[in-house]
């Protein structure tokens, strides 16, 4: 038969309390690059194509389920913690007859598909594939006892270990694939006679050899099996992951200007001649055109930045699309629905949010435009607002092209700039300015000649 032929199901143990989290949070939500430990985990069972993929889940289950929740997973509730081949066992029921089954643990997520593609094979092959580890600190792990012709005869917990197997590097990582009807039997056979007092699904490996099933054990690099227990293990993950996306990025032709000081949350796509500096944090889908530069310390979520844009240091911009030719910031704020056309600039100090801004427009510092369609080659002083809530409701300013619009300036929505219009410096708009024209609304300028500054009295001593 073939082996690509032999249903595959994928169980994913994520039922641990994560009790050393000392966190309200099940321990599989803790994010890592901005998604939950799990959805790293899924996304690489995903990978592997399986026929089903199960969730067993118990702490927080109800809260696992909501925040993962897909049409693909079948959730199984581990009722009672009593170690890792029990809560196998409890998959087993949503499992067919017949395939293979991968078991993957919530809290390791930075396992690759092609790592454990092996284990998949050799379970198709009527085999127990493990994958194991050398570490240079093993503490914690269970280890690999092997015979004297180098073949895998049982994995002993560090608990149970005498201090001679504790020297041993080669670790267990729990990961392990078998034939369905094999686990089935074994996982029955089951004791919990150790110092936890648990059914542990690593005992699966001496039952495999008692039978003469060949066990086929797979060497992983060490960092993708590191699990997280504690907040400083997830700091840890934290780094190498953005580490193996940093040097992914370097190889695709991407200048990152220090690979140590990136953060990816998500997915970027970029195109050619990209440069980012320090700091920067990039948040769900983002996309890069030719030539864009990110200066330092910027958050980008949910972006789409055009051809030869340059986003200047400290930004936030967060679902908004930026046009070719755009500049950006430094410290500029552009709200969800901002739509920046070719060589328009926003520049420092300035919030933009549900607003269209036309090709070579300019609001270049300390303003807010809200609710807006602004047309091509507008000029925005210094200070402009728009006022665009009366407190119950939104309303909509329109800029129409080629408008100058003073510094100091409020337009009270809804309220339309013509064509060419000018507004002058200080004005508080709340009717139309026609095409053309110059509008101001400013109070008529006085000089009271003789007027004297007040001054403090001085209080005598009695």
């Amino acid at each position: 038969m073939n082996p690509e032929s032999i249903p595959l199901h994928v169980v994913v143990l994520a039922a641990g309390q994560g009790t050393r989290m000392r966190s309200d949070l099940p321990k599989v939500l803790h994010r890592l690059a901005g998604r939950p430990l799990l959805a790293h985990v899924l996304e690489t069972a995903r990978a592997l194509r399986p026929q089903r993929l199960v969730v067993v889940h118990g702490h927080g289950g109800a809260r696992v389920r909501e925040a993962l929740d897909a049409p693909d997973i079948e959730w199984v509730e581990q009722d009672r913690q009593l170690g890792t081949g029990h809560a196998a066992a409890c998959a087993l029921p949503a499992l067919g007859a017949q395939g293979v089954v991968l078991v993957l643990y919530g809290d390791v997520p930075l396992v690759r598909p092609e790592t454990l593609q092996p284990l998949v094979a050799a379970a198709a092959a009527g085999r127990l594939g493990l994958l194991t580890a050398r570490l240079e600190d093993p503490t914690g792990y269970g280890r690999i006892l092997r015979d004297a012709a180098g073949q895998v005869v049982r994995i002993v917990e560090e608990r149970d270990a005498t201090p001679q197997e504790r020297h041993i590097d080669e670790v267990n990582t729990g990961f392990l694939a078998a034939p369905v009807e094999r686990l089935r039997a074994w996982l029955a056979g089951l004791d919990c006679d150790n110092a936890q007092g648990e059914y542990y699904l690593t005992d699966v490996v001496a039952a495999a050899v008692r039978e003469g099933v060949p066990v086929e054990a797979h060497d992983a690099p060490p960092e993708e099996v590191l699990g997280v227990n504690d907040r400083g293990q997830l700091a840890a993950l934290e780094r190498r992951y953005q580490r193996r996306q940093a040097e992914a990025l370097l190889r695709a032709g991407i200048t990152l200007r220090d690979p140590s000081r990136f953060d990816l949350r998500g997915r970027l796509e970029a195109g050619r001649d990209v440069e980012i500096d320090v700091g920067v944090v990039l948040e769900g889908e983002v996309r890069l055109g030719d030539g864009v530069r990110i200066g330092p310390y910027c958050i980008l979520r949910d972006v789409e930045v055009a051809d030869g844009a340059c986003i200047h240091s400290h930004c936030v911009i967060e679902e908004a699309v930026i046009g070719p030719g755009v500049q950006v910031g430094p410290f500029a704020r552009l709200r969800p629905g901002t739509r920046l056309a070719a060589r328009a600039k926003v520049g420092n100090f300035v919030e933009v949010k549900n607003s269209e801004i036309g090709e070579g427009s300019k609001v270049n510092h300390l303003s807010y435009i809200g609710d807006t369609t602004m047309g091509r080659d507008v000029n925005v002083g210094a200070g402009t607002i728009t006022c665009n809530y009366d407190g119950a409701n939104k309303h909509r300013t329109v800029i129409e092209d080629e408008a100058f619009i003073g510094s100091d300036t409020q337009l009270v929505a809804p309220v339309r700039v013509g064509r060419g219009a000018t507004l002058g410096a200080g004005t508080t708009l709340t009717r139309d300015a026609p095409p053309g024209e110059l509008t101001l609304s400013r109070v008529p300028q006085q000089t009271r000649k003789g007027w004297k500054r007040p001054v403090k009295k001085v209080r005598r001593e009695e």
